[in-house]
């Protein structure tokens, strides 16, 4: 088995809603995310002969996945008043509306769907919202594989 793994980093607010405590409020993290793919072998021929992935290819896809999330507010769908979300955009934040709430073990599912529809073989994203703290999303296939 042959494993990879690289790292994108994003800043972004965020609040999480029906939270007793200090994140109920808007605030904002330097997110990590860090994602591993997983392959039993390695390309036989062309570019990726003796490869898992191109790392070039593989660490673009992964930009492109997480810098869309860079500098911009993460909003729940649903967790502010319309009149809001007008305010905010009229005075020019930029919004990124998500339809789950925003903690770290969502966004780490969300990156590894998004990736895997890429067509990356994913076995596990990690999300770091602080140095120290981090969720981590295993993707259902690559525990089974590992099983076996």
């Amino acid at each position: 088995m042959y494993e990879l793994k690289t790292e994108r980093e994003f800043d972004g607010a965020h609040f999480l809603t029906d939270y007793q405590g200090k994140c109920e409020n808007l605030h904002g993290h330097r997110w990590r995310v860090v994602v591993y793919i997983r392959q039993e072998s390695l390309g036989t021929a062309g570019t990726e002969k003796d490869m898992v992935i191109d790392f070039g290819r593989f660490k673009r896809t992964v930009r492109e996945e997480v810098d869309r999330f860079d500098h911009m507010f993460l909003v729940e769908e649903g967790s502010l008043m319309p009149k809001t979300l007008e305010c905010l955009r009229e005075e020019g934040f930029t919004l990124m509306m998500l339809p789950f709430r925003t903690t770290s073990e969502n966004l780490a599912r969300y990156f590894a769907d998004r990736l895997i529809a890429r067509g990356l073989p994913v076995s596990q994203v990690d999300v770091y919202e602080t140095p120290m703290n981090c969720a981590t999303y295993l993707v259902p296939a690559a525990i089974e594989e590992a099983a076996r």
